[in-house]
């Protein structure tokens, strides 16, 4: 027979000791193309038949890094110059939030990118035909045998010398596998334009059965019912309450679980004047005050009090807390800013406790001491 019409000589082996002793015989033969098929992979087998360490993960490795870096730079991007955000005092570009959406980018960009080119590059998908493919040997390897096979383009091949080693390491089974005439001159191409019409039809029929089904069907009753329920959207209108407004305020005189009621609403001059400061600017206490200032103040505020705001114009930037009007304030005037807010400030009496808010009091009056440091302050 031809040799050109000849992929490979195949064998079958019993016991898993018998592959390994023929692998490793085949390979310290001379052999070079040969490969090893078995339902299960079989430990040491790798040595046996002397591979060198595989590179596909260096590809992947390149993948991965490239997802990574993809991702970060367009985050960094996007929360620096295109669309640049200060949330709760933290900077633009957060890393340690953004280090979960890096970590899924590489991975998927590792693992998509390593098989679309296996497919595509190694085994030239779409064409998927190959000589072993519907043979005895391949039905019986892929159930309880194990088989052994040296191809055609091995330099050492003969037939009858392979069939003759075969045999001396106790071979059950040898078969002569060939190729097809497709196989040999594949009509399957990669950009095969009935592949591609293909592919093309699949997106479309996909792309349109989802569009119906997230912008009909869904819409539809009975699949309508998460849609329509028995309760009101914020901000949306209601039918049930006489003034047509679905959010309630809370209902006057009620008080909060774990808070009282403040003394002095709608009284800064009360607050001025009657309103301690319970606790003592330590260690301890201005550390937790400068923890705070940054994240509630500090974007509006900047970091030092000076009203050069974060925001970068997204907001109009408040007066200076070192003027002198600030600085001659008692503690608990500037509280009762923090509870009750001022002119475009909000009220940060949701967000911040009763303790903190005296800690970012004390915090303030160091800012306006280290700028207006006395004489006696560098002694």
């Amino acid at each position: 027979m031809n040799n050109n019409l000849i992929y490979s000589v195949s064998a079958l082996f019993d016991s898993p000791d018998a592959i390994i002793n023929a692998a490793e015989e085949t390979a310290n033969a001379g052999y070079k193309n040969i490969d090893v098929h078995s339902s299960y992979p079989i430990h040491g087998m790798n040595s046996a038949m002397k591979l060198k360490p595989s590179k596909l993960g260096y590809i992947t490795l390149v993948f991965g890094l490239s997802g990574a870096a993809f991702a970060l730079l367009f985050m960094y991007w996007v929360n620096v110059f295109e669309y640049p955000l200060v949330i709760g005092g933290k900077p633009l570009f957060q890393l340690p939030a953004f280090i979960p959406v890096t970590f899924e980018v590489t991975v998927l960009s590792a693992a998509i990118f390593t098989v679309v080119g296996m497919l595509f590059v190694l085994f030239k998908f779409p064409n998927n035909s190959h000589p072993l493919h519907d043979t005895l040997y391949m039905k019986k390897v892929s159930s309880d045998h194990y088989g052994l096979t040296i191809q055609a383009i091995d330099p050492l091949f003969d037939e009858k010398r392979v069939k003759e080693f075969f045999k001396r390491l106790g071979a059950k089974e040898i078969f002569t596998i060939n190729y097809d005439r497709e196989e040999i001159s594949p009509k399957n191409k990669i950009f095969d334009l009935k592949f591609i019409s293909f592919l093309a039809a699949t997106a479309v029929v996909v792309s349109g059965i989802t569009y119906f089904t997230l912008n009909k069907l869904l819409y539809m009753s009975p699949f309508d019912w998460m849609m329509n329920q028995n309760r009101v959207n914020a901000q949306s209108k209601s039918e049930f309450f006489k003034d047509g407004i679905g959010m309630r305020p809370p209902v006057e005189g009620t008080v909060a679980r774990g808070f009282q009621p403040y003394k002095f609403k709608g009284n800064p001059e009360l607050a001025e004047k009657y309103l301690l400061n319970p606790t003592s600017p330590t260690e301890k206490n201005l550390l937790r005050g400068k923890k705070l200032y940054n994240v509630y103040c500090s974007p509006c505020h900047d970091n030092f009090g000076k009203g050069e705001s974060r925001l970068k114009g997204q907001f109009p930037n408040p007066p200076t807390l070192h003027s002198d009007k600030v600085r001659n304030w008692s503690d608990g005037r500037i509280y009762h800013v923090i509870v009750e807010g001022q002119n475009v400030m909000p009220s940060y009496a949701s967000q911040i406790s009763v303790n903190d808010r005296w800690a970012i009091v004390n915090y303030i009056r160091v800012l306006q001491r280290a700028v207006n440091a006395k004489e006696s302050d560098v002694k």
